[in-house]
């Protein structure tokens, strides 16, 4: 198993390079992200595809200082495609050659579909869908799939990007309409089972539009991935974007290394909308990269990791319990009491999800320092808990650590309170219920525990001796409202 690999993708707009550090068989975590905007496809569309001398130097001095990153962390697996810009070229076998040569660089060009591909693997892994349509905007194609009950169903890769786009059109000062159905017809070739309510933005011009509308909402979350929007709210946004002249760009927050494709990039994906009939985009961080790596490490699960598994949950796992024993007995404990308490707490079952996770991450911050090891562990979930997880999820579940061993009294009205005041209920009793499994564990004798609960009072029976548990809870439940009785068997 190569534990440091490094992954380079070259498309037609940027070069990008992530290095991941597997931490178990399915666990990583990205140690390093880089890009270069090479821009390989510049002035090719114009040329009849071929790659120009000043496209194809800037790429190569990119690529050499990728190889230069990847060996100073030790990668022992480097993979490298090339995407659009690459494939159609027909001088590409000249630049595939030149790289080889001049730096030992073996490049991967892959077709549109196994480019559609690789970002569905990403997509499905990474994020919480079922059913969507990943959408991924380059510079010089833009790839579909269609993802129907967690499985992908459908690929298709259209020769429309942001840099054809503006090379070929916009460049030329041609009317609005033009521009319209040059992108449409390419569109049209969209088979009509590609229909989805909610479509999966990958890209850089998807990440840029869904990062300018964050900012724009002043949304408390730092983190693009994940991040969801009503597309019936955002159609007027677009519109006034695709229409901007650049100077005015920065009205609509996007960053100036955008300014040059992004109106190209928000008519296309204003047109896809329309298409598939979406109302709802939910962001992608991540995309070919990820899928190349991802196919890499489940070539032999089909793609996909095992049902209910989490690689951020894992890697946080593998990297920060430091017992790992006493963790499993308060997921054990906790899952107990949330089962004895229901006449109390009222919850769903569902509710489960977001205490076992907790239980899980209850203490990862004591890796860095025991005093106020809540507030890491806090800050480490709502920093690492990204794949497989909704933004809400990873509050829920960070907030409820944070509140962990103390009395609950309300939350803190800091910059989640607004997304978080709904669920404050739910929020409090998890955060207790964790308390009083964490306490009942203190002993680490291993005990045999049993529980019910009737007017207020927890009864828990159990086989040894919980001295300390048994000082931890008074102190823990005094004024809340509950009490407890011990009782040894």
């Amino acid at each position: 198993m190569a534990r440091i690999t490094a992954v380079i993708d070259i498309g037609s707009n940027s070069a990008r390079m992530v290095v991941f550090e597997r931490t178990s068989r399915f666990g990583f975590h990205l140690l390093k992200e880089i890009k270069s905007k090479v821009r390989i496809s510049e002035g090719a569309y114009e040329n009849g595809g071929n790659l120009q001398p000043e496209a194809v130097e800037r790429a190569l001095n990119a690529l050499e200082g990728f190889l230069s990153i990847a060996k100073s962390y030790k990668a022992r697996k480097i993979l490298c495609v090339a995407t659009s810009a690459v494939r159609d070229a027909p001088n590409r076998a000249d630049f595939l050659r030149t790289v080889k040569d001049k730096i030992g660089l073996a490049i991967k060009v892959i077709d549109g579909s196994k480019e559609a591909h690789y970002g569905a693997v990403a997509a499905v892994n990474m994020l919480k869908i079922d059913d969507a349509v990943t959408v991924d905007i380059g510079g010089g194609s833009t790839e579909l799939a269609l993802i129907k009950n967690g499985k992908v169903e459908g690929l298709i890769s259209l020769n429309l990007g942001t840099v054809r786009l503006k090379e070929l059109v916009f460049d030329k000062n041609l009317p609005h309409d033009e521009a319209v159905r040059f992108v449409q017809k390419e569109l049209s070739k969209i088979p009509p089972e590609f229909k989805t309510k909610t479509i999966i933005g990958i890209g850089g011009t998807n990440r840029a539009l869904a990062s300018a509308i964050m900012s724009m909402q002043e949304y408390p979350v730092d983190t693009l991935h994940g991040f969801e929007f009503t597309l019936t709210d955002k159609a007027d946004f677009l519109d006034k974007l695709i229409g901007s002249k650049i100077q005015k760009l920065k009205n609509f927050k996007i960053k100036p290394e955008r300014y040059d494709v992004i109106r190209e990039g928000a008519l296309i994906i204003k047109s896809v909308i329309d298409i598939v009939g979406a109302q709802k985009m939910v962001a992608s961080g991540v995309g070919v990269r990820e899928g190349v790596f991802l196919s890499d490490i489940l070539r032999n699960q089909n793609n996909k990791f095992p049902k209910n598994f989490s690689p951020s949950l894992r890697s946080l796992l593998d990297r920060f319990v430091i017992n790992d024993e006493g963790t499993k007995q308060v997921c054990k404990l906790s899952k107990q009491l949330f089962i004895a308490l229901k006449s109390a707490h009222k919850m769903d079952d569902k509710e489960l999800f977001f205490l076992d996770a907790g239980a899980k991450l209850l203490n990862i911050g004591t890796y860095l320092n025991f005093y106020s090891h809540r507030y890491h562990s806090h800050y480490l979930i709502l920093n690492n808990l990204d794949y497989g997880f909704t933004h809400m999820e990873k509050l829920i579940i960070a907030s409820i650590v944070k509140y962990h061993g103390k009395r609950f009294n309300g939350l803190d009205e800091d910059e989640f309170y607004g997304m978080l005041k709904n669920k404050e209920e739910c929020i409090k009793w998890l955060s207790t219920i964790l308390s009083i499994a964490e306490a009942l564990s203190i002993d680490k004798c291993d005990a045999k525990m049993e529980f019910s609960f009737e007017r207020g009072n927890i009864r828990i029976k159990t086989n040894k001796k919980l001295y300390l548990a048994e000082e931890k809870l008074k102190m823990l439940l005094k004024g809340s409202g509950l009490s407890f009785t011990l009782e040894l068997v």
